[in-house]
């Protein structure tokens, strides 16, 4: 981490040694004023600077001026401050952008008699806080021996690192599980639940389909595809939810290479004035992508309900499973729009200011890129998404972290983990499709591989690979 930053004193070192005597007790909490930056770094200073002569002067940095960096502090009832350790984006090769790397350091505990509990608490909560921050990879370099305390607390021993003053250290990295924990709740479930399905003739579409976001009907051109919005959502937020059930479908036939054809509602409300605010986002949203709604199913009196099929046609059907190890992995997003109000972090709305024409547009641009295979960004997210895709084509996937686009106002780890209106991964041979103007709203970018092994990674500008997904995403194989 320290030659990542250039900055040789770029440690986390806990100050303090256990004791049995009692815990003081203490609240640790984001320093917010001058008084306390200045408590603090005068702890440091004592610490690191006179007792452990680590630092000739001063072991004040650039950090300490990043604006982004974010100091932790223990303080007691009377208002002491006695420990506290600072948090901050990694800023590679002196870039401005947080790429959702971030590094603890300058850990420090003023009462050496009670390291034992103000050291662990501050670190558990810049773990937090890193977390909160939209962070997907989090460091800290520690001195050996107070290695052993990281590993109890969960962090992961990457190996030994510099040796300052005499005083031997190792690099730590804290397990951050966000991608995972999303996949495991949105799509995990899906191979056991669907296994009966499985077992039929044609169950699960046809052969080379498996895992696609829609289904080519047999024998036809037709595309169908099928959504369902969350009841909790549809209660909440009606019309937003009649706009999305018809977006998320839009979106499933776009990945297929499918011009949209028509739609089916099945629409459950507990009152008429609830299921008319529904229909009214269905509606709106049907007349924006300019895909009629042919018919379905309305009910009254009963808990929200809200389905979606959208039927499409196409004559070369785009397939998930279509990509191999080598493809070059390309995101095609629309960074318009922001988080929508509600949502934030979980769903970004690009689409509900956009035109008809923008809108059909983009629906349209996949068709005409003809990748070798192609999958709608879904609940699971970008990482998530990548991970079906590679797993439909038997193969795993890694993407770049500096080369993917995001919008000015999405963390790295909410941008791989959120619902983000309109995104489309694809795999291709690389340099294909290079050719293909896409429309003005659209960013397109390489941004990754499909590889052979299982999973999706992440690349660092390091050169450090981090799991993302350990393993395959729905279990539903090779499709």
């Amino acid at each position: 981490m320290d030659r990542a930053l250039g900055l040789r004193g770029e440690l986390s070192i806990l100050a303090g040694r256990r004791h049995a005597d009692p815990r003081p007790d203490f609240l640790i909490t984001v320093a917010d004023t001058s008084a306390e930056h200045a408590a603090y770094r005068r702890l440091r200073h004592l610490e690191f600077v006179e007792r452990q002569q680590l630092f000739r002067h001063s072991d004040l940095d650039d950090t300490d001026h990043d604006p982004a960096a974010v100091v932790l502090v223990a303080t007691l009832h009377d208002g002491t401050i006695v420990g506290g350790v600072r948090v901050a984006p990694v800023r590679w090769n002196s870039s401005t952008e947080d790429i959702g790397w971030w590094f603890g350091s300058r850990l420090v505990v003023a009462d050496h008699r009670h390291a034992a509990g103000i050291g662990p608490a501050l670190v558990r909560a810049a773990c937090a806080l890193v977390e909160q921050q939209g962070a997907v990879r989090f460091d800290a370099t520690v001195q050996d021996r107070y290695a052993p305390m990281f590993r109890r607390l969960g962090w992961v021993d990457v190996g030994a690192g510099e040796v300052i003053a005499g005083r031997a250290h190792h690099e730590m990295r804290w397990p951050i599980d966000r991608i995972q924990r999303t996949v495991d709740g949105t799509k995990a479930v899906l191979a056991q639940a669907l296994a009966p399905f499985a077992d039929q003739d044609g169950g699960l579409g046809a052969s080379g389909f498996r895992g696609d976001d829609g289904v080519p009907l047999p024998g036809t051109d037709v595309i169908a595809a099928c959504d369902a919005i969350i009841p909790s959502m549809t209660e909440r937020d009606p019309e937003w939810a009649g706009w999305c059930s018809v977006l998320v479908n839009v979106n499933d036939l776009s990945a297929m290479g499918a011009r949209p054809i028509g739609l089916l509602d099945a629409v459950g409300a507990p009152t008429t004035s609830h299921l008319t605010r529904i229909i009214r986002g269905i509606s709106a949203a049907a007349r924006a992508w300019r895909t009629p709604v042919l018919g379905g199913h309305t009910q009254v009196g009963v808990p929200s309900a809200l389905a979606v099929t959208a039927l499409g046609t196409t004559p070369a059907p785009l397939r998930a499973g279509g990509g191999a190890v080598g493809d070059t992995v390309t995101l095609h997003a629309d960074l318009g729009g922001s988080w929508r109000p509600g949502y934030h972090d979980r769903q970004w709305d690009s689409t509900s200011s956009r035109s008809s024409d923008e809108l059909c547009a983009m629906a349209g641009h996949l068709a005409r890129v003809a990748p070798a295979a192609a999958k709608d960004v879904s609940m699971a997210g970008i990482a998530g998404t990548l991970g079906m895709l590679a797993e439909a084509s038997g193969t795993g996937a890694e993407l770049d972290v500096t080369a993917l686009p995001r919008p000015r106002d999405a963390s790295v780890g909410a941008w791989l983990t959120c619902f983000p209106g309109y995104a489309m991964l694809s795999a291709d041979r690389p340099g294909r499709g290079a050719d293909v103007a896409p429309p003005e709203t659209l960013t397109i970018a390489d941004c990754g591989r499909l590889t052979a092994e299982p999973g999706v990674r992440l690349r660092w500008p390091d050169g450090e690979v981090s799991v993302a997904v350990e393993s395959t995403v729905t279990g539903l194989g090779v499709a």
